[in-house]
């Protein structure tokens, strides 16, 4: 699904104030804090809390060895005053369509700041102008209003509503269901482009 650019663990792509880099090992005391806090975890299908150590371990092996694949792109969110500290994560992955999907947390100190809404346009950049994409799907707990919000700033449209599994959370949820495609994105980019010149 990635090129080869995406495939080495120096890759990372820099905005405004992001470092978006291959997650590593030292990031695991970060991950256990931040995404173990229940407000991040009980939005997140696969996150339990509390969050077990070995559960963080597995993940950043397991992004790792996806990224090295091209099959995933699985990137630490970082200010760019303190790259090696982490504060949320990013990720495109095979969805369960054939359309690829997008999904992110980002750690409670840091919400209300537009740095996630800046990571989801890079990497939407990334994976528009770089890996080819076409479409990109990503969802939303329905109680996630801040979530949706990221989305629809970023060129997603909604297209429904569905239940998903979130087996962390003991069962189906109610999600809202998002969209992007080539041609969002560039009219996205556009506005966002006549925006930042004004």
């Amino acid at each position: 699904m990635f090129p080869d650019l995406t495939r080495d663990d120096v890759f990372r792509i820099e905005t405004r104030r992001l470092w978006l880099r291959w997650p590593t090992a030292k990031d695991k005391d970060a991950i256990l804090k931040l995404a173990g806090d229940r407000s991040v975890a009980e939005m997140l299908a696969g996150v339990p809390h509390p969050l077990p150590p070995a559960v963080v371990e597995t993940f950043v092996l397991q992004a790792r060895a996806e990224n090295t694949a091209g099959a995933a792109l699985t990137l630490a969110l970082a200010r760019r005053s303190a790259p090696a500290s982490l504060i949320g994560v990013i990720s495109i992955h095979p969805g369960t369509t054939a359309t690829p999907e997008l999904g992110y947390w980002l750690g409670q100190p840091h919400w209300g700041a537009g740095l996630m809404r800046e990571a989801v346009h890079a990497l939407c950049d990334a994976f528009f102008a770089y890996a080819g994409g076409t479409d990109l799907t990503s969802s939303a707990r329905t109680v996630n209003t801040a979530s949706r919000r990221v989305l629809e700033a970023c060129g997603f449209a909604q297209t429904g509503t569905a239940t998903k599994p979130f087996p962390a959370r003991g069962g189906d949820l109610s999600v809202d269901l998002f969209h992007l495609d080539r041609a969002q994105w560039q009219a996205s980019a556009a506005v966002t482009a006549l925006t930042e010149a004004a």
